[in-house]
């Protein structure tokens, strides 16, 4: 589930790791690519066949810092945050990004809103 790719790559950051390895799904490596668009990480790469196919994710820093400073998971199993296109903010005045799960399949809130798409609001990164 995307809560723990998350939360691999926060604490791989903290401990300055060059890359991190997870279970592929294709939700994880959507969202794994989606960061790697607006520059959060290196790359993202599939390894593997597929009963053991990983998801091998490339850190990216900044003078010795990790790029991503904090996540905020808004969505978890227990209960779910919907939210219309009207009803997107921006994150940390524009400096974070907020990523949501639509019928057109996962994107950024500024993408979401420009195209009047809403739905799940999975969590916010900055």
């Amino acid at each position: 589930m995307y809560c723990d790719l998350l939360t691999k790559i926060k604490n791989a950051q903290a401990v300055k790791k060059e890359s991190v390895k997870s279970p592929y799904s294709n939700m994880d490596f959507a969202i794994a690519e989606l960061l790697v668009a607006h520059k959060f990480l290196d790359g993202a790469f599939k390894k593997g066949r597929m009963p053991k196919r990983i998801i091998d994710i490339k850190l990216k820093y900044n003078d010795g810092k990790g790029v991503v400073q904090g996540i905020r998971i808004l969505s978890k199993p227990s209960r779910r945050l919907y939210a219309g296109y009207q009803e997107l903010k921006s994150v940390r005045q524009g400096y974070g990004l907020l990523v949501l799960s639509t019928s057109k399949g996962i994107m950024d809130g500024k993408t979401a809103k420009r195209q009047k798409i809403g739905g799940q609001l999975l969590f916010e990164i900055w």
